[in-house]
């Protein structure tokens, strides 16, 4: 599996959740769903359609956000899941 991690977006990430992009892959390895985004993102490499893994990570709920790139995983953001994604996922 390609993953690629921007550098900023990293550090953003472990601001704002507390966890580096890295464990996405995890996330992405242990997936239990996976659902689009039906939000289109401009960039500049033209329009980005997202997606959600939801995956577990030591018995605990995590969410990654990506993009593919070809057949490259862009890793947008980790965090663990709210208590809504939690039930709607772990039923």
């Amino acid at each position: 599996m390609d993953i690629e991690l921007d550098t900023e977006k990293d550090a953003i990430n472990r601001a704002k959740h507390g966890f580096p992009l890295a464990i996405g892959l995890i996330v992405l390895e242990n997936r239990v769903g996976d659902v689009a985004d039906p939000r289109e993102y401009a960039t500049e490499f033209g329009t980005e359609y997202r997606r959600l893994a939801f995956g577990m990570i030591a018995g605990r709920l995590f969410i990654c956000v990506y993009t593919m790139r070809g057949e490259t995983y862009r890793l947008i953001s980790v965090r663990k899941a709210n208590k809504r994604e939690q039930r709607t996922w772990l039923r």
